[in-house]
């Protein structure tokens, strides 16, 4: 098991493997697994911060492909599942439709509403457009603070909780 171990993390290593690594790693975060892909995404860019462009873009793809293996597993639940009650919530997501899926991207309920969008039989090729743009400006957005914010500004901010 240990031998096992050991090769797993090393085929995630990402000076050997890189974009791949990043894309599995960011698939296999945007399913219900709980893992997150902004280290990984993070660290390519620091490795390669020429190549910020095409990491984003890796992770977006691969995360987004994700979303859409939580949308089908949702979509094969309501065969299983049927509606009891309709709360307030469900209403919420109908109203707003595949637009709903732009918060995909948000931690511990993004991953749930792109299998709810499925169970709900929204239109497939809308939600995963939303869910893209969503995934994408999230990667955007923190891989670039993350890596053009000067390190004195996130030491003086992680600082005061350090005690």
């Amino acid at each position: 098991m240990e031998a096992f171990v050991a090769q797993l993390l090393g085929w995630f290593s990402l000076p050997r493997n890189g974009l791949a690594s990043v894309f599995v790693i960011a698939f296999v975060s945007a399913t219900l697994l709980p893992l997150g892909s902004e280290p990984a995404v993070f660290a390519y860019a620091k490795l390669n911060p020429g190549q910020f462009w095409l990491v984003v873009f890796v992770a977006t793809v691969g995360n987004t492909l994700g979303g859409a293996l939580d949308y089908w597993l949702g979509r094969g639940a309501k065969r299983a599942l049927a509606p009891h009650e309709r709360t307030r919530y469900l209403h919420w997501f109908e109203r707003l439709g595949p637009k709903a899926l732009f918060f995909s991207w948000l931690p511990a309920v993004g991953d749930p509403l792109c299998a709810v969008a499925g169970w709900l039989r929204l239109p497939f090729w809308p939600c995963l457009a939303w869910m893209a743009l969503g995934k994408a400006l999230r990667y955007t957005t923190m891989t670039a603070a993350l890596l053009w914010v000067p390190d004195a500004w996130w030491m003086a901010l992680i600082r005061p909780l350090a005690g």
